[in-house]
C-alpha cells in the first residue's frame, strides 16, 4: 500500500487563492442577482473603507473609490481562500474546512473592523447580522467548493496510480 503524496504547501495557496477569487465572484454576483433585490440594501464601501483606513491614500472620486472597493474585496476573498487552502493541506476536507475556514476569517474580519473603528456589530439589527453572514458563507461555501472541484487527482499530485 503506498502513501498518496500531497500537493506542496505553494500549490495549495495558488489553488486556494484562485478558489477564494472564484468564491468572491460568486458571493459579488449571489449579493447583486439575490440578496440585494430582496433586501433592498445598497453597495457596500467596507472594503474600500478598509483600505482607506490602513493605507495612505488620500480623496478619489467615485469611480476610483469603487475600484478600490473591488480590488480590496477581492483581495480579501483571495485571503479566505488561502485560508481554506491551509485547513485543507493540514487534513480538513468539504465542510470541515468550511468551517474552520469561516469560523476563523469572518471572526478576524468582524474583530479586525472593529478595532479599526469600521464596523460597529453591537448596533448591527439581526437582519443586517443574517445578511452578512449569509453573504460571507456563500463566499465561503463557494470557495471550498472551487478548492475541492480542482483537486489534484493522485496521478497528477505525482503520486503512483
Amino acid at each position: 500500500m503506498s502513501a498518496v503524496s500531497q500537493p506542496s504547501v505553494a500549490s495549495s495557496l495558488g489553488r486556494g487563492v484562485a478558489s477564494g477569487l472564484a468564491g468572491t465572484a460568486v458571493m459579488t454576483a449571489f449579493q447583486k442577482l439575490v440578496e440585494m433585490p430582496l433586501t433592498g440594501r445598497g453597495d457596500s464601501y467596507a472594503p474600500a473603507k478598509f483600505a482607506e483606513k490602513v493605507l495612505p491614500i488620500g480623496t478619489m472620486r467615485k469611480r476610483q473609490r469603487k475600484r478600490l472597493n473591488y480590488a480590496v474585496h477581492f483581495g480579501l476573498g483571495a485571503g479566505w481562500g488561502a485560508a481554506y487552502s491551509v485547513a485543507a493541506h493540514s487534513g480538513l476536507r468539504g465542510q470541515r474546512a468550511v468551517a474552520a475556514t469561516f469560523a476563523a476569517v469572518y471572526s478576524g474580519d468582524v474583530l479586525l473592523n472593529t478595532a479599526l473603528g469600521l464596523y460597529k456589530p453591537w448596533k448591527w439589527s439581526r437582519r443586517e447580522t443574517a445578511i452578512d453572514l449569509i453573504d460571507k458563507l456563500v463566499q465561503a461555501e463557494a470557495t471550498g467548493a472551487v478548492f475541492e472541484a480542482f483537486r489534484p487527482t493522485p496521478d497528477e499530485s505525482g503520486s503512483p496510480a
